[in-house]
């Protein structure tokens, strides 16, 4: 299902969510604002969003987290949105499916077979607080981060993670279980192979778009240099796609003994990790200093959605959680600008309102006090 170029949520409804019994808010393309003290439930919004879209969310919690604390014992918690754009509407869910832990979606009433599918209605990107140490701690943070850029622009990578996280499991359990099923074994480690390098060249390519993005980057924020890195990515540089899958499938059945001693698949697409490098300085980014970092970041989804509109038409919703108080009023101010600029949705948090006077009229603003929100 498309919905066509730019799409935005209408209106979003919460039951059972969070802090929420239920809320509902209405809004439109462009900047929304929501601003409150601490705790008053701004994040579980963009939390709510940020589930329309393949994943855990932008807390990678699990699905019995986002159930209301002290609600009725036999409610569950549920997302619903409207999907606006130039084509017309769409109607996207997700929760709790009762009587299990399980998370279902729906899309226009139907129940998806896996959450790969809302890649196809919408692509999400979000920055918040915790992804300040995103450069500093593992690579597992950076790989999430790099593939939910390419659904902007790839939705089916999507089917790929999970694909190739499913394998990766079969494979553990198996090693564990019954390491003597070699044909079954076999099979597993063919998809595993399969499956990682098709994640790894969609990683390579997206880096080296992003790559130049950056390069013709302008204006207040850093222009990092960028690298896709890992052993399956480097193969790929120089080999073609299915010399490095015989490789991989070769190593991984080399390495049975070794990964079931020690309780892991040590090489594959998922040892794999996004190289920054602060251009000026000449330095990885970890060691800039915070506020570099921040703006790092902004950079890097900047690019990513220009990427996605310049050769997709259409552009991810941002989640920019308490992301104006990090900028200084010169980056502040083009962050805002770029979002205008891309026709994007940008829903935006903070406890401070005057950090988004520079948004003008341009902006929806809407006040969150206690889990209760008031337009304005």
């Amino acid at each position: 299902m498309s919905i066509g170029p730019s799409a935005s949520v209408a209106r979003l409804t919460l039951t059972e969510f969070r802090c929420y019994a239920y809320a509902r808010i209405e809004t439109g393309p462009g900047a929304i604002v929501l601003t409150g003290p601490n705790g008053a439930g701004k994040t579980n919004l963009l939390e709510a969003i940020s589930l329309l879209s393949p994943g855990r969310g932008l807390r990678s919690a699990r699905s019995v987290d986002f159930q209301r604390l002290n609600g009725p014992q036999d409610a569950v918690w549920g997302v619903a949105a409207t999907i606006a754009g130039p084509n017309g509407e769409a109607l996207v869910g997700t929760g709790r499916e009762a009587g299990s832990e399980r998370r279902v979606i729906q899309i226009e009433g139907k129940t998806g077979r896996s959450q790969a599918a809302l890649a196809e209605v919408l692509s999400v990107v979000w920055l918040t607080p915790h992804m300040d140490r995103l450069f500093v701690e593992g690579a597992k943070g950076r790989r999430r981060f790099l593939d939910r850029l390419i659904f902007g622009l790839d939705p089916a990578h999507a089917g790929r993670v999970t694909r190739h996280d499913t394998a990766l499991r079969q494979r553990a359990r198996l090693l564990a279980e019954r390491p003597g099923e070699t044909a079954w074994l076999d099979a597993v480690e063919a998809e595993l192979a399969a499956t990682g390098v098709a994640l790894a060249a969609a990683r390579v390519d997206m880096v080296a778009r992003l790559a130049r993005a950056l390069d013709a980057t302008t204006g207040p924020f850093p222009r990092p240099v960028v690298a896709a890195e890992g052993p399956v990515e480097a193969r790929l540089m120089n080999e073609p796609a299915l010399a490095v899958e015989d490789w991989l499938k070769a190593t991984l059945a080399r390495n049975r003994t070794s990964d079931a001693a020690q309780g892991e698949t040590r090489i594959g697409a998922h040892r794999g990790d996004l190289g920054v490098t602060h251009r000026e300085k000449s330095v990885p980014a970890a060691l800039t200093s915070t506020g570099e970092q921040k703006a790092i970041l902004v950079a890097i989804v900047l690019a990513a959605a220009r990427l996605a509109m310049a050769e997709r038409g259409r552009t991810p919703i941002l989640l920019l959680d308490e992301v104006a108080a990090h900028l200084d009023d010169i980056r502040r101010r083009a962050l805002y600008e770029e979002i205008a600029a891309l026709g994007a949705q940008a829903w935006m948090t903070g406890t401070d309102r005057s950090l988004f006077d520079a948004l003008g009229e341009d902006a929806r603003h809407f006040t969150i006090r206690d889990a209760r929100i008031t337009d304005g």
